[in-house]
């Protein structure tokens, strides 16, 4: 276990997955099964794993929340807000995709998401 002097902060990451639909976009979201926010909708994305990258803590919750995987994620911008989280001091950085017209996924809800769509 580590002890520190100071508090520190967690760190999550979100996914943001855009598809084209005609003149807009569709984005994958989940349903959340847990607190906070049960049943509410949000970005795929939770805690990293200490052993783990940001890129690979994105590329295993996404894949654990919506089983989707094999998609090019990019850094978009990270999240610093100090009370943007209701569990305490929460930093977050978010990856992104836009798939092309005819690109496929197959979504699958699991993990800690009641549906993903």
């Amino acid at each position: 276990m580590y002890t520190y002097e100071y508090p520190r902060p967690a760190v999550t990451v979100d996914i943001a997955i855009f598809r084209p639909l005609g003149e807009e976009y569709q984005i994958l979201l989940i349903q959340r099964a847990l607190a906070p926010y049960k049943g509410k909708y949000a970005l795929p994305g939770g805690f990293i794993e200490m052993d783990e990258s940001l890129e690979a803590a994105a590329r295993r919750e996404l894949f654990e929340e919506t089983g989707v995987n094999n998609v090019q994620l990019s850094q978009i911008r990270t999240f610093g807000d100090p009370e943007r989280d209701p569990r305490g001091r929460v930093i977050s950085t978010c990856f992104g995709c836009v798939l092309g017209v005819g690109d496929q996924i197959q979504i699958q809800a699991g993990d800690d998401a009641a549906d993903a769509d």
